[in-house]
């Protein structure tokens, strides 16, 4: 791999990630941009204890543009976009409309491919890989920057999703605190050690279902993924290295090596529980690392969460009073049923 950093017209920093060595990326960004500006803040629910986001300067962000508007593919042609080089590989570089910034941390973009019409489902294992290893470079540095506490690299794939921008991309954000979500984590891993003697949560929780079985989507060397025992969504797959690791820094190499064949037979089989991929199933598919400050660093487990809200063709699942008002989910779709769907569909079958 091949890194090479520069700045765009307003100060941002962006990257490029090739996989060849022999590539040269010198090419300036040419737009008349001012210095971006934010109003992004971070404010505490003191009821719940959760942090919000607010960041007003979101509203006025691209929305949907056609193809030949794209922001997200490459300059070409005399048209000027977020990417300064005629083509690429996988790009990151920070968002021009951020949910978090300066002091509320950071957001990044990264660009899986320069083809507009593809998706990470459609990348070689080579370019997956590739994909990895910026997300494992990204973590790594945004890591190092002051008040971030937490690092997200996540993909929201489809119109049904809330995507304001077609071409195949993920983000990444620096956050400056635990999120709630891992917080609620932390403290069922606390609590079951202290029920079982220092017992791992999660090691507990992927022994049992590879015990099991019934819900087991795939088995491999060094990945298990499995559509979990109180899953919210109706397809919703999560996919754990075998060796325990608290991030994407830490994954060894034999896990590397077979992520992008494992990740990427998960990403087509989404495609094909609802018929053949069109249209394409909408997913987010979420990295949940540890918190790099907390105590129980250590004891967390790196996991990759693979979701859906389609139930089935043509019907997708709303977040409604129970969901949204009390967060109590309620799951159309057994677990053990998503399972044996997805396993149906599996490549070559």
């Amino acid at each position: 791999m091949k890194k090479t950093s520069t700045r765009l017209a307003d100060g941002r920093e962006l990257v490029y990630y090739d996989s060849r060595d022999d590539v040269v990326r010198d090419t300036a960004d040419p737009r008349p941009l001012h210095p971006v500006a934010t109003t992004a803040e971070i404010r505490e629910d003191v009821l719940l204890g959760d942090r919000v986001a607010v960041a007003s300067h979101r509203q006025d962000r691209t929305h949907l543009p056609p193809p030949d508007a794209c922001p997200l593919c490459p300059s070409r042609d005399g048209r000027h976009t977020e990417i300064p080089d005629s083509d690429y590989d996988v790009v990151v570089f920070e968002n021009r409309f951020p949910s978090l910034a300066g002091d509320a941390g950071r957001c990044e973009v990264v660009c899986f491919t320069s083809d507009h019409d593809a998706s990470f489902a459609d990348l070689t294992e080579e370019r997956a890989a590739l994909v990895l290893e910026a997300w494992t470079d990204r973590t790594a540095e945004l890591a190092g920057l002051p008040g971030v506490e937490q690092v997200f690299c996540f993909e929201n794939r489809g119109a049904e999703i809330g995507v304001t921008l077609g071409h195949p991309h993920g983000q990444i954000y620096g956050y400056p605190f635990t999120t709630p979500r891992t917080a609620l984590m932390l403290r069922s891993l606390e609590e079951h050690a202290a029920r079982t003697g220092g017992a791992n949560l999660f090691d507990d929780v992927v022994a049992r279902e590879r015990a099991d079985g019934e819900r087991v989507v795939l088995d491999t060397g060094h990945w298990t993924a499995f559509v979990p025992y109180a899953a919210h969504w109706p397809y919703e797959v999560h996919l754990y290295p075998r060796r325990r690791v608290p991030d994407l820094p830490a994954l060894d190499e034999a896990a590397r090596a077979e992520f992008p064949r494992v990740y990427l037979e998960l990403l087509r089989r989404f495609d094909r529980i609802f018929g053949g991929g069109r249209p394409p199933t909408p997913y987010i598919s979420a990295w949940h690392q540890a918190p790099l400050r907390d105590p129980r660093r250590d004891a967390f487990a790196l996991h990759l969460e693979l979701f859906t809200i389609r139930r089935t063709s043509g019907k997708l699942k709303f977040l409604a009073g129970s969901e949204s008002g009390m967060s109590v989910f309620i799951n159309d779709v057994p677990p053990e049923a998503a399972a044996r769907r997805l396993r149906e569909v599996a490549s070559g079958s």
